[in-house]
Order: structure tokens, then C-alpha cells, then sequence
């Protein structure tokens, strides 16, 4: 980074706000503004305190509350440096799935069918579709990329008689909501979703490419129709160190 990037701001000694916060500030004005770039390196600790007269203390807990704030990271033994901007992803909290979310983002996605069969309900999903056990089923395992890096992993279950023909349907590249609402009419009015951190299994953390003992995070979901009767039930995991969920509540 160039010497004279920030040195235009000045902390003030006076001021109630306290000295790091005062830095935070202006660390936070220089990434919103672009002067630093996202994944490009802050100057080091020692070169906060010389530039801006402040002791370690200070510095540390500026860079701390940046990191909280999730528009810095740290690599140890290299420093800080600017975290990439995350997307604001609400399918979390509607009833649009993750593809509608992301259509309109800008990004390259693209979504791997890894398994697409059918089988007998099991209790979990019986229980999810209000379907007595050993129903006709539909399974489908998908990985969702973004941008070249994987983003959701899903398995999702659907009633095999409400949706013949779906095994023989291409999905790649496509949004399952969007071909069931326009190949069987049927579009999601709710769905219910739970959510908590876990550890991958090995061979999922190896598809959603994931450091060992790197947490996801995993999603559970059954949405009904209009009439109020559930038609797909899925468990996700999603690799959600870069982007994060809006939920609004009204």
C-alpha cells in the first residue's frame, strides 16, 4: 500500500470518542471508500502506532473490532488485511430458493446434480411431507457453486407422485422452484427452516472444499404450497464464510 494512502486522517486527543475507536473509523473509511482494496494488506501494527501515535493497545483493539465486524481478517505471521465483501443472501428467510436469490447478484453460479433416484420415505422425511413411511420418493443431491467456489450442498426429498417425470427432467444449471412452478404449477407459499452450526462429514466437507473441522452451516427445510400441504423437504449444508443471510422482520 502506498505510504501516503491514510495520511490525511488524523486522530483527535481531545475528542470523547476514544482513540481506537477513532481509528476504527478510519481504517473502516478507507475500505468503504476503496483507498484499500478488498484482500489487500493493512499497514502493520507497527506502522499504526507510528503514524498515528498511538500505543499497541490501541492499534489491537481497533483491528480486533474490524475483524468483529467482519470487514477484516488476519493471517498469522503476515497481518490484516481487507475481507472481501459478503453478499446479503435472504432465502433464509423467504420463500424464493437459493437460485432466485442469487440470480440477481451478478454472479457465476452453477449447480452439479450428484445423485438424482427414487426410494421410499423414510421416517424423517415421511414425517416432513405427511406421508406414512415408505411413500414413493424422489431424491436429489445438488452442489451449488458461486463463482467457481462451492457454496451449498443439498439433498432434497419430493413426493414421486406428485412430480412423475421429474426423474428424467435435465436440472443442471437450473433452479428446481423454477421447474416445478412452471412443469406442475406448484410454487412454495412457506416453508419452515432450521439452522445450526455443525462439523461436515469428511466427504462433505471434502465437496463444499472446506479446511477438516471447518464449520457449515446446516439448513433444514419443508415448504408447502398454497393449499398448505408440504411438497419438498431438504437438508443443505452451506459453506457460509463468504456471504451472510438477511432476515427481515416485519
Amino acid at each position: 500500500m502506498p505510504a501516503t494512502a491514510l495520511s490525511d486522517a488524523r486522530l483527535d486527543r481531545d475528542a470523547k470518542e476514544p482513540l481506537w475507536q477513532q481509528l476504527v473509523a478510519v481504517l473502516r473509511d478507507a475500505i468503504e471508500s476503496g483507498v484499500l482494496a478488498p484482500d489487500q494488506a493493512l499497514p502493520s501494527e507497527a506502522d499504526l502506532i507510528d503514524r498515528y501515535g498511538v500505543s499497541r493497545t490501541v492499534v489491537r483493539e481497533a483491528l480486533a473490532e474490524l475483524v468483529r465486524r467482519g470487514q477484516i481478517y488476519k493471517i498469522r505471521a503476515k497481518g490484516s488485511f481487507v475481507a472481501p465483501p459478503r453478499r446479503d443472501l435472504s432465502f433464509i428467510g423467504s420463500n424464493a430458493g437459493s437460485s432466485e436469490d442469487l440470480a440477481g447478484t451478478g454472479r457465476t453460479v452453477a449447480t452439479r446434480i450428484l445423485s438424482l433416484d427414487d426410494g421410499e420415505a423414510d421416517e424423517q422425511e415421511a414425517a416432513a411431507l405427511r406421508v406414512p413411511e415408505g411413500t414413493a420418493v424422489i431424491r436429489m443431491r445438488r452442489l451449488r457453486t458461486v463463482d467457481g467456489t462451492p457454496w451449498l450442498l443439498v439433498q432434497t426429498t419430493l413426493p414421486r407422485d406428485r412430480f412423475a417425470g421429474l426423474l428424467k427432467a435435465h436440472l443442471e444449471n437450473r433452479s428446481l422452484y423454477d421447474h416445478l412452478r412452471r412443469t406442475y404449477g406448484v410454487a412454495p407459499a412457506g416453508a419452515d427452516r432450521w439452522l445450526k452450526a455443525i462439523i461436515p462429514s469428511p466427504e462433505e466437507a471434502s465437496l463444499l472444499e472446506l479446511p477438516a473441522g471447518a464449520p457449515a452451516l446446516d439448513i433444514v427445510s419443508v415448504a408447502w404450497d398454497e393449499d398448505g400441504v408440504p411438497f419438498e423437504y431438504y437438508h443443505a449444508l452451506h459453506r457460509s464464510d463468504e456471504s451472510r443471510f438477511y432476515v427481515g422482520v416485519r
